[in-house]
């Protein structure tokens, strides 16, 4: 569960391995502040959307400093990285390129809107379990779910026209 949900934000092997690790290491270390409210599960996946979040706003962040450092310095190779490519099990080769797209355009999407999206389309959680999970109102979910399916109909016409 908590691989699948990190691949499903990181859409590479490698990276959901380091946050499936990250998540244990911070669930272990957090056991005490488990109150019983919720399900572990749920207490899990709260875990795994912010450590996955978190894991591609560093993973960001590094780019960036890579762009700018290699403006200045030629010696910076170290610090470049190409585009991630998509590395995910299970996808055949002829669908790789349409799904990169769309995972793509997902990614762009707020980060709420995301991961309703995530949580409800591939997850396939409930409305109440995406609340719960969010912790916010099941209404407000079916909002977030309802926004990403809008700007990601948007962005798919737009890259139609082009």
């Amino acid at each position: 569960m908590v691989y699948n949900l990190a691949l499903h934000y990181s859409q590479n092997v490698e990276d959901a391995q380091e946050i499936t690790q990250d998540v244990f290491v911070a669930a272990y270390q957090n056991l005490d502040s488990f109150r019983n409210d919720s399900a572990i599960s749920t207490w899990l996946y709260r875990i795994t959307i912010n450590k996955s979040l978190d894991y591609l706003k560093s993973k960001k962040r590094k780019k960036r400093f890579a762009f700018i450092s290699s403006l200045f310095f030629d010696d910076s190779n170290d610090l470049k990285h190409n585009p991630a490519e998509l590395n995910h099990p299970g996808i055949q080769m002829e669908d790789k390129e349409a799904l990169e797209e769309l995972l793509k355009q997902i990614n762009e999407l707020p980060d709420s809107q995301k991961t309703a999206l995530i949580l409800n389309k591939i997850e396939q959680k409930s409305l109440a379990e995406i609340a719960e999970i969010m912790n916010i109102s099941s209404k407000a979910a079916e909002s977030l779910i309802q926004r990403a399916k809008t700007n990601l109909s948007k962005k798919v016409n737009i890259e139609r026209r082009i």
